[in-house]
C-alpha cells in the first residue's frame, strides 16, 4: 500500500464519511464567510469573520488579532488573596476593537470603552483551532486523572480542573472555562463578530448599556442553527497539524523534554473517547496539554473565568 501523505493544514481528519466531508465543506464556506452589519455583523466587533483572525497559514490557524480582556481585581483580607470581577455587568470580559458606521453615528466611539473601575485589561493573539474536535472527544475522566490541585504527589505541579458556571468542566477558550467546542464557535459568533444565534440571542452591550435602537438593521438572530451547526462541523473536523520527521537533535531535545518534567503539565498524548463521528473515536491526539489550570505567575494572572483566578 502506497504511503498516505499526511494531512496538510486545513485538511480535515480522515476517515470522513461522504456526508461529514460535505457538512466539512459547507462549515468552511461559513467560517470563511464576510459579515456586513446588514447580515448581522456588529455593532460591537473584534472580527468581521472567524478567517479574518484564524487565517495562517489557512483558515482555522492563527493571527496577530488582538482581544482585549478587562477585570477588577479586589485584594481580600486577612487572606491576602484576590477576588475577581470579570465586568459581566459592564460588558465584559471581552471588549470589542471595532464599531459599525451606525454605532459610531450614535456614541462617537470607534470601539467598546473598558469601564474606568478595571483595574487589568489582558490582551491576548489568536490561537490556530486545528484539531479541537479531538480535544472535545477526551473523556471528562482522562483530564480529571491528571488533576492535583494540592499537589498530593509532590512534584510541584498542581493542575485543577476549571468549571463552567453550570459546574461542567471546561476545557475550551481562555482559561479553559467552555465546556463544549460547540458552545465554544457559538459563543465567538457573539464575542467576537456581534453575530447572535440561537442560544445566544442578544446582542452585546456597549460597557454595561444596551446598544441604541437602529444601530443594528439585522434581525436576530442573526446566524440560524444550521449555519451555526455547519461552522462547528468545519472547526470539529479540522486535522491536527501532523507531525514533522524529527531529526536527531530533535528526538534528543523530545528526550529532555520528557526528564525535566515538561511532559507532566504538557501531557504528549490524549485520548478520545466515544465520539459520534468515526474518525473522532479513539483516537490517540498529539495533544501536548492536559487541559487544566496553572499557576502561571501574575504576568499571566491578569484574566480570571470561571475558577481561574489569581492566586
Amino acid at each position: 500500500q502506497a504511503c498516505r501523505r499526511p494531512p496538510k493544514p486545513g485538511d480535515p481528519v480522515r476517515g470522513l464519511s461522504a456526508a461529514e466531508r460535505a457538512r466539512f465543506d459547507q462549515g468552511k464556506a461559513v467560517f470563511d464567510s464576510v459579515f456586513t452589519p446588514e447580515t448581522g455583523l456588529g455593532p460591537l466587533f473584534n472580527a468581521n469573520g472567524c478567517a479574518e483572525c484564524h487565517e495562517d497559514p489557512v483558515a482555522g490557524g492563527t493571527g496577530d488579532e488582538v482581544e482585549r480582556h478587562a477585570s477588577v481585581f479586589h485584594d481580600v483580607a486577612p487572606s491576602g488573596g484576590r477576588q475577581c470581577d470579570e465586568l459581566a455587568a459592564l460588558g465584559g470580559p471581552v471588549y470589542q476593537n471595532h464599531v459599525t458606521p451606525a454605532l459610531h453615528t450614535a456614541l462617537g466611539i470607534d470601539s467598546e470603552p473598558v469601564p474606568a473601575a478595571a483595574t487589568a485589561v489582558a490582551r491576548r493573539t489568536v490561537p490556530d483551532i486545528f484539531g479541537f474536535g479531538l480535544l472535545d472527544a477526551v473523556p471528562d475522566s482522562e483530564i480529571l486523572a491528571y488533576a492535583d490541585p494540592d499537589d498530593r504527589d509532590h512534584d510541584g505541579i498542581s493542575g485543577r480542573p476549571n468549571r463552567f458556571f453550570d459546574g461542567r468542566l471546561g476545557r475550551f477558550g481562555r482559561k479553559a472555562l467552555v465546556p463544549t467546542l460547540l458552545e465554544f464557535n457559538e459563543g465567538a459568533f457573539s464575542a467576537e463578530q456581534g453575530i447572535t444565534t440561537p442560544a445566544l440571542p442578544t446582542e452585546e452591550t456597549v460597557a454595561g448599556t444596551p446598544i441604541p435602537a437602529g444601530t443594528d438593521p439585522a434581525p436576530d438572530p442573526e446566524l440560524n442553527a444550521q449555519q451555526v451547526e455547519l461552522a462547528d462541523a468545519f472547526v470539529r473536523l479540522l486535522a491536527p497539524p501532523a507531525p514533522l520527521k524529527m531529526s536527531r537533535e530533535a528526538r534528543e531535545g523530545s528526550d529532555v523534554f520528557k526528564r525535566v518534567g515538561c511532559a507532566k503539565c504538557h501531557i504528549p498524548i490524549l485520548t478520545t473517547g466515544d465520539s459520534p463521528i468515526a474518525a473522532l473515536r479513539h483516537k490517540q491526539v498529539a495533544a501536548y496539554t492536559d487541559l487544566l489550570l496553572h499557576d502561571m505567575g501574575p504576568d499571566l494572572g491578569d484574566i480570571c473565568l470561571g475558577l481561574a483566578t489569581p492566586t
